[in-house]
């Protein structure tokens, strides 16, 4: 009977506790870190084991946690901390009105004591398995009580660390300028002043070379604001890119990234292997992968995102283990929602490892990655929680001529992507519809038939609740500056993320269907299908209960798209869910080169009668 009622408690409080993870918010922010009390308890205790971590070469590994306290609470928490000595350091002020906090840092990620034993509040001791990365620095672990909201520091852990913190870790690949480069960034411990980085690489079983990488990094001052310059700061080490150029079309690469220390050793990853991208109008299968707001999640169950973006590791699951089956992910925005708590893009970038290191991982920026008052943004909101875009720019590579305006076109064989920056002007005018009128105008239709337009926000159809509520079914002013642009220069889809669903449009212009087919599409569309793919991970949005006409298939859960070109002619677009990487939305376009030629709405020159 105890027990029992010991785990209606427990359920009890993890529900009000769920509570606070509300829809959006990033759940180290509910940690009042500013109220901190240091009140160590003698009889308190936490052990973490084993000391020395990843001593068989890995860059993750689990630890246990041993704890006790006097007066157990079912709102007692564990924060993991890193570097471990997170309070040793004064904090300044990020204004004169505002007070530093008694603790400089957030934790990395924290679980609450009785996760780790139901009968926590009546025996006092717990034990805890929580998985780490290498972040650069050594951890420590500290017992809190008082709930988020009220922290009190009851004890504090041993120290324990990597066995190389400073190694080369979580490559991603990306897209070069042209279509035979690829590119590698990975993060590392190591300045230039203290090793030279490079990439050792070649064709699979073939002699390797060494290519020098560049290396960029950032400042607290580079960020905007709270959280990001405060208790969210985290040292992000250095950020390595080395290009691989002149590479052979569709040929397999083996690589290994590299670190040469001044006595002359190397310090040297795992070997990983790609495959290059195909020519320009190469006829060959080809197959990507598409989705928005993924966001990341811990494998130990711990809170630092319970509840909000359970579908990650679900969605990072399926395409780890399909990895051979597809050629190249766009990850279209709202990344890994750090929301300024830095040592997010760590966990992040480890997560999606076993994908970004075999495959281009290209991204789009998101709100969350970008928005901050008074910095350029076309929005005014305080998503980014004052990392105004830095993260995503230096964390990963884009083939962008300005990486802080994140719009960038790319080629893969037969496929042309615009990919737009909705944190930035895209109206008639402005810099950026200019470059999107350029990458759709610039492409031979004949070689790359497959026009494909991505960006973050709903630029096109949404019918969620909170689109409906507007009034606007999708962004204020996207579908007016740009749906010209679309339908000149006839773009096959149009994706978005922003919503957390899956919703695609039939062939619409100007909010209208220019077909009535819904499954197989036989020559020119007429219009462009708007595809929300926006079910990465993070909770999901609802739709509204009214269905436009233009809405054929809406689904709000966690999922992906797939895009599979078999020639110049034939186009295969699957949705599929991320809990079982089954199709549960698909049609077909088949076309020949003279069917995009044909004029469509609004989209043909004027006759004249010399004409």
């Amino acid at each position: 009977m105890e027990v029992l009622l010991n785990l209606l408690v427990v359920f009890s409080a993890l529900a009000s506790l769920e509570k606070a993870t509300s829809h959006g918010i990033q759940p180290l922010s509910k940690i009042a870190i500013d109220r901190t009390v240091i009140a160590l308890d003698s009889v308190a205790y936490i052990t973490a084991t084993p000391s020395v971590l990843g001593v068989n070469g890995g860059n993750k590994d689990w630890i246990t946690l041993v704890y006790s306290s006097p007066t157990p609470t079912v709102f007692d928490w564990i924060g993991v901390f890193s570097p471990a000595n997170f309070s040793s350091t004064p904090c300044l002020p990020e204004n004169p009105r505002v007070r530093p906090p008694y603790l400089c840092t957030a934790p990395i990620k924290y679980q609450f004591a009785i996760f780790g034993n139901p009968m926590y509040i009546s025996t006092g001791q717990g034990s805890l398995k929580l998985q780490l990365i290498n972040q650069r620095s050594d951890f420590s672990f500290a017992l809190f009580s008082g709930g988020l909201s009220n922290p009190t520091l009851v004890a504090m852990s041993n120290t324990i660390a990597f066995v190389n913190p400073n190694a080369p870790l979580y490559p991603r690949l990306a897209q070069g300028q042209t279509w035979n480069e690829m590119t590698v960034t990975w993060t590392s411990g190591y300045s230039t002043n203290e090793a030279e980085p490079f990439v050792e690489w070649g064709r699979k079983g073939e002699e390797q070379q060494r290519s020098l990488a560049v290396t960029l990094t950032f400042d607290r001052s580079s960020m905007c604001g709270a959280p990001a310059r405060s208790v969210g700061w985290r040292d992000p080490g250095f950020i390595h890119t080395g290009f691989l150029k002149e590479l052979w079309p569709n040929s397999a690469y083996t690589y290994r990234l590299g670190h040469k220390l001044l006595n002359g050793t190397n310090v040297l990853s795992n070997i990983y292997q790609f495959k290059s991208s195909p020519y320009p109008g190469q006829n060959s299968v080809q197959r990507v992968i598409i989705f928005g707001d993924m966001g990341k999640d811990e494998v130990d169950g711990s809170n630092e995102y319970n509840n909000f973006q359970r579908g990650s590791l679900l969605t990072t699951k399926q395409l780890t283990n399909d990895l051979k089956n597809y050629d190249i992910v766009f990850h279209i925005g709202d990344i890994c929602y750090a929301n300024g708590y830095l040592s997010q893009w760590d966990q992040f970038t480890s997560q999606i490892e076993p994908i970004a290191s075999r495959v281009p991982y290209m991204i789009a920026s998101g709100n969350h990655e970008r928005d901050w008052p008074n910095t350029g943004s076309f929005y005014g909101g305080i998503d980014s929680g004052g990392e105004c875009g830095v993260l995503a720019e230096t964390m990963f590579y884009v083939p962008a001529e300005n990486r802080a305006k994140f719009w960038y076109s790319t080629d893969y064989g037969m496929f042309r992507f615009c990919v737009a920056d909705t944190e930035h002007d895209w109206r008639e005018g402005t810099e950026q519809y200019k470059f999107i009128e350029h990458c759709l105008a610039s492409v031979d239709r004949q070689k790359q038939p497959w026009l494909i337009f991505l960006a973050h926000r709903v630029l096109g159809y949404s019918s969620i609740e909170y689109y409906a509520n507007q009034g606007s079914f999708g962004e204020p002013m996207g579908r007016d500056d740009l749906q010209k642009l679309w339908q000149k220069y006839k773009v096959d889809i149009a994706f978005y993320g922003h919503a957390h669903s899956y919703e695609r449009t039939c062939a619409a212009y100007q909010s209208t269907c220019t077909s009535n087919e819904k499954h197989y599409y036989k020559g020119s569309l007429n219009g462009t299908i708007h595809v929300v793919a926006g079910g990465g991970g993070a909770s999901i949005s609802y739709f509204s209960a009214i269905k436009p006409k233009w809405s054929i298939f809406r689904d709000p859960d966690f999922g992906f798209v797939k895009l599979t070109a078999f020639d110049h002619s034939n186009l295969l677009f699957e949705y599929k869910k991320s809990r079982d990487g089954k199709v549960y939305d698909s049609f077909r376009i088949s076309r020949d080169y003279r069917d995009i030629l044909a004029c469509a709405v609004d989209s043909c020159p004027s006759m004249t009668l010399a004409s």
